[in-house]
């Protein structure tokens, strides 16, 4: 076991893990000690200005917005669902919704018609709120083509919208009368707060539930590890629909009283001169993000010299870039292990970054315990691979609408369903994933549900998916395929079918290969380890 035994509620609050506080007071408590500080520097990339908010000036807009919302029918306990990008209007309803008792639902805005379906009648979303454009894309053509599907939705809010739909009209019109907006049936912060599925690995994602002490929890543990206070500037270009985006920077920054740089198009010679110029100490992303800086700056950018810290998680660094990191940037990254279920468990401190980040995943961070047990669940010895369980403070409050998923034991451990192996200082490493899923640039891709949907293509008799290493995105999909008999398929085929089933495209496989069969076992089960061996070679003809 590798961490303190610090299993119930009670001792989270005794050791001061919990503080019983939603976020909306995190905010007010910001908002009292610092109201003209800068809360929010919003840069949009398809606009020149921009948008400064003091944290006074955003305790406004968010008392607007839940009144609003309050008066739209949200109440308590009610899921309000956000496909934005990281835009400023996300944090206002994110914390409007804490204000009111509501439960904020962000979704990525790579999700299309495919997924939303599903999980915004999952959830009986009443409000779902979207960009009128983002990247070309037009959101609310999309959400309006839904709506004869989604009976619970009640209001569709645009962002950017010119009607009476838009944000602006529906959720910011009125008087920011604060005591007007709070209720005496707020949600306790051991009750769901937040709730954001999973990729579903099984076929349907899950609706992972936390609480504000579960979120809180995790801001604690990474501004000890990380040193941080109210003086941090924080960069936030991880996706908000994200816990990386969302938890570990936006919510952090609350917790902080500090101020966040939201960049809603990752860019990189624009964010690296957002660094330099908003001064940003702190980012947390996906390796492709580190090594985009490494690049422009070697190309000739301005070195971001505050950029102290740098939280790297989804997938194993590159000790090569933790070395160009450290020397071109004079930045340490320190790697983390998390999964949505558990948010920050494991981490590396800055001070030994250098030194552990490329041949760990961290060690567990305050109020968090790891375990590392063999198939009769006992521990195994240092550095034997084994299941990884995880428990403690920032652990979710269960699958939302599926009691019968298995979640804790009877001693509160989660399996995780990774593979990992500690040293003798504690440090785990991931050593492979029970779970059938690959991680393209810090995203998880639903491996089983594209392969459902390929089963259903004409030309396919049997397909499976695996990952192959690529030097930017940590991993990219290969699609093995059987073909059925007299049928051809190739690559861009695959990515039209998957196009018109309205599958999100970060989700599509990168390469097809066409087999003869599938590597079986006795029992009938594909041998994915041997189609990974095959593909492990696509690696190095990139």
């Amino acid at each position: 076991m590798v961490g303190k035994d610090v299993k119930s509620g009670n001792d989270y609050r005794t050791a001061g893990y919990w503080p019983d506080k939603t976020i909306d007071q995190l905010l007010a408590e910001a908002s009292a000690r610092t109201p003209h500080k800068a809360a929010i520097v919003a840069d949009r990339i398809d606009r020149n200005d921009v948008r400064r908010f003091c944290y006074e000036e955003l305790g406004n807009l968010v008392v607007r917005a839940a009144v609003a919302l309050r008066t739209l029918g949200v109440n308590r306990g009610d899921v309000v669902t956000t496909q934005l990008p990281n835009w400023w209007e996300f944090v206002v309803t994110a914390l409007a919704c804490s204000r009111i008792g509501a439960v904020i639902n962000p979704v990525m805005p790579i999700l299309r018609e495919r997924e939303l379906r599903y999980i915004l009648n999952f959830c009986e979303t009443k409000v779902f709120i979207v960009p009128k454009l983002y990247r070309g894309f037009d959101y609310s053509a999309m959400a309006d083509g839904l709506r004869a599907d989604l009976p619970h939705l009640k209001h569709l809010i645009v962002v950017d919208g010119d009607s009476e739909s838009s944000f602006d009209k529906m959720l910011l019109n009125g008087e920011p009368l604060a005591e007007s907006s709070r209720t005496s049936d707020s949600l306790h912060p051991e009750e769901m707060a937040v709730l954001m599925f999973t990729s579903g690995t099984t076929g349907e994602p899950k609706g992972v539930m936390h609480s504000s002490n579960s979120l809180i929890a995790c801001t604690k543990a990474l501004a000890r590890r990380f040193g941080l206070d109210a003086d941090d500037v924080l960069m936030v270009a991880s996706p908000v629909g994200h816990m990386t985006g969302y938890a570990a920077v936006v919510l952090l920054s609350i917790y902080l009283g500090g101020t966040m740089v939201l960049q809603d198009i990752w860019e990189p010679k624009h964010g690296v001169s957002l660094m330099v110029r908003e001064g940003v100490t702190y980012t947390a992303a996906s390796t492709p993000f580190l090594t985009d800086i490494c690049n422009v700056v070697k190309e000739g950018a301005p070195r971001p010299s505050s950029l102290r810290a740098f939280l790297c998680g989804g997938a194993p660094i590159p000790s090569a870039l933790i070395e160009r990191a450290t020397n071109e940037l004079g930045l340490a990254v320190c790697s983390l292990w998390g999964m949505t279920e558990s948010l920050g468990t494991t981490l590396t401190e800055p001070s030994r970054a250098a030194e552990k980040s490329p041949t760990s995943d961290g060690r567990p961070v305050d109020g968090m315990e790891v375990r590392i047990v063999d198939a009769d669940a006992n521990p195994v010895s240092t550095g034997q691979s084994g299941r990884l369980l995880v428990r403690g403070s920032q652990m979710f409050i269960g699958y939302y609408k599926k009691p019968e998923l298995e979640t804790f034991d009877a001693d509160g451990w989660f399996d995780t369903g990774d593979l990992a192996y500690a040293d003798d200082e504690g440090y785990i490493r991931i050593s492979g994933r029970v779970k059938d899923v690959l991680i393209r640039g810090g995203e998880n891709v639903p491996v089983v549900e594209v392969e459902n949907l390929l089963y259903k293509h004409p030309a396919v008799a049997a397909v499976a998916i695996v990952g192959y290493p690529d030097a930017r995105m940590g991993e990219r999909g290969c699609a093995f395929i059987v073909l059925r008999q007299g049928a051809s398929i190739d690559l861009p085929i695959v990515q039209t079918y998957l196009s018109d089933c309205k599958m999100a495209k970060q989700y599509w496989p990168e390469r097809v290969e066409i087999v003869g069969e599938l590597p079986m076992t006795a029992a009938g089960k594909i041998q994915k380890y041997k189609l990974k061996e095959i593909a492990r070679d696509f690696g190095n003809m990139t």
